[in-house]
């Protein structure tokens, strides 16, 4: 262990985690049956190894897809608030194990230490309303046409539910997709990033205690591990009905042709480049708050971090010196010391794609308001950390429509009205979350009505990161169409049935055909 994990407590999170072992090279986790080639996780924080994983081979894979499929033959006749009782102690689970979670997030992805508690909380939330979902699965009456029948519809299990899940939220994607899928009488196999596999592992031996107290199969939950070759064989098996994959558009579009080659389901959780409009009714103070929390919180990895601010031009200069001043108070560096604001990128890879876009800016005519770059010295060993950037910027410049996963904030000027702004915040081929700031009601109607945001999330008075459970997450157009979470998100880990029950002697059919013999 490195000077920072002890000092952190990094190693006694491990062993909590059950996660001891797993430097020599062999991981603990149930049904983790890989034997190919090692993967090895370095931690961005400071650069030194947390552990090795073995990635999955075809035959493993195999082995992993019986024990799902058979422990669905018994899971799926479980009732649902039974269900939900097992989910509901995997959520005392979380509890317990709340603070090395979140610990083990912070250290291995490199998010705040207090965003990785609040990734945890999104499990045990998840866990919360999955367990009251499990009691209300309901399904529709309907008045038949035909005298003496009832018609219904009612809701049944899935199957195998595969998940492919992105670094930047290594827990809290997975629970938000397995927990609705157990209480709906699904099994999951899941394939965490490749760049934070020793989190994969850790929830694999949370879940894999649970099913053992309750002397449940363990292939209701299944990791398998690598890269996107060991997703490919999920995406192409016809014995997995619904793939849920996070990530990039490019990865997206590869999943969505590979299963909807075979005809199977598809939940897409993909790019977002999200702006916030600032209209002049707005409250400066608020804004900048929501602006600069969005822009580098997680260090701009968040697929709902702002990425663009839409301001009027009566008050430009005004929220362009507040922003630029509240840059000038963050805090770089360990993302364990509840002192900093920003921690790392996820890996050197990263920060490339970071210069690569601050030049690019600058190329097509941007002007940089604050200077970014890569921190180097004491306390920034690995080469991970950057300066969050803010560029004066056109939303017609191509970098501007691309989404870059760091902590770059591009100002962009409105004038007119705010469907301007709308028209400007509509100019991109993501459509993920989006805000506006004002005090007019008029502006925030507008913003929420069919004519305004494109986005899945439009919010009014704060910004574009940060969802509640309660609500369906997701976004439109190249950002996916997937719903996850909340509302009535479960119905996608399910196959909706229709019923028609006769109850008489006669046999009448639909539309008064008829068929005499």
């Amino acid at each position: 262990m490195s000077e920072t994990a002890v000092s952190f407590g990094i190693d006694e999170a491990l062993k909590k985690l059950g996660l001891n072992q797993i430097n020599e090279g062999t991981s603990t986790g149930s049904n983790n049956f890989g034997s190919g080639d090692a993967i090895a996780s370095y931690s961005p924080v400071d650069g030194a190894l947390i552990g090795k994983v073995k990635s999955t081979t075809s035959e493993d894979y195999e082995k992993v897809m019986q024990a799902a499929t058979s422990a669905f033959t018994e899971w799926r006749s479980v009732p649902a608030p039974q269900r939900g009782e097992m989910v509901r102690q995997f959520g005392e689970k979380l509890r317990e194990l709340k603070e090395p979670l979140g610990k083990l997030v912070s250290y291995e992805m490199g998010k705040s230490y207090q965003e990785g508690l609040g990734e945890v909380q999104e499990m045990i939330d998840i866990c919360d309303f999955a367990v009251g979902l499990s009691r209300q699965l309901h399904g529709l009456t309907m008045h038949s046409e035909r005298p003496g029948h009832r018609m219904y519809e009612q809701y049944h299990p899935l199957g195998v539910v595969g998940i492919i899940s992105a670094f930047n939220f290594p827990v809290a994607v997975w629970a938000w997709n397995t927990a609705l899928a157990w209480v709906c009488g699904d099994v999951c196999v899941w394939k965490p990033s490749e760049k934070t596999p020793m989190c994969g592992v850790a929830c694999q031996n949370i879940i894999a205690e649970v099913l053992k107290e309750n002397n449940l199969p363990e292939g209701i939950s299944c990791l398998i591990n690598g890269d996107y070759k060991v997703g490919e064989m999920m995406t192409t098996d016809t014995r997995v009905p619904l793939v849920s994959a996070t990530g990039s558009i490019r990865m997206g579009k590869i999943v969505a042709q590979a299963v909807a080659a075979r005809l199977g389901k598809s939940l897409l959780e993909l790019g977002g480049n999200n702006a916030i409009i600032v209209t002049p009714d707005a409250d400066i103070k608020m804004t900048v708050i929501g602006a600069v929390f969005g822009a580098v919180g997680t260090a701009g990895q968040r697929c709902t971090s702002t990425r663009r601010l839409i301001i009027h031009e009566s008050i430009y200069d005004q929220v362009k010196e507040a922003v630029t001043d509240a840059y000038k108070q963050l805090r770089i560096g360990n993302p364990l010391d509840e002192n900093n604001h920003v921690g790392p990128l996820i890996d050197t890879d990263a920060v490339n794609m970071y210069q690569k876009a601050l030049e690019e800016a600058e190329k097509e005519g941007g002007s940089i308001l604050v200077e970014g770059g890569v921190l180097t010295g004491d306390g920034y060993e690995s080469g991970c950390y950057v300066k969050p950037a803010i560029v004066e910027a056109k939303n017609s410049f191509q970098i501007v429509q691309e989404e870059t996963f760091a902590p770059i904030l591009y100002l962009l000027k409105y004038s007119g009205n705010v469907e301007d702004a709308i028209a400007q915040q509509n100019g991109v081929v993501q459509g993920l979350s989006s805000a506006i700031m004002t005090n007019n009601l008029r502006e925030a109607e507008r913003f929420l009505s069919a004519s305004g945001s494109d986005c899945g999330i439009a919010n009014v008075n704060i910004g574009t990161s940060g969802a509640e459970i309660g609500g369906a997450f997701g976004g439109e157009k190249e950002t996916g169409g997937g719903r996850e979470s909340g509302s009535d998100a479960w119905k996608v880990y399910m196959r909706r049935q229709t019923n028609t029950i006769n109850y008489t002697t006669e046999l009448p059919l639909a539309q008064g055909i008829k068929f005499d013999l």
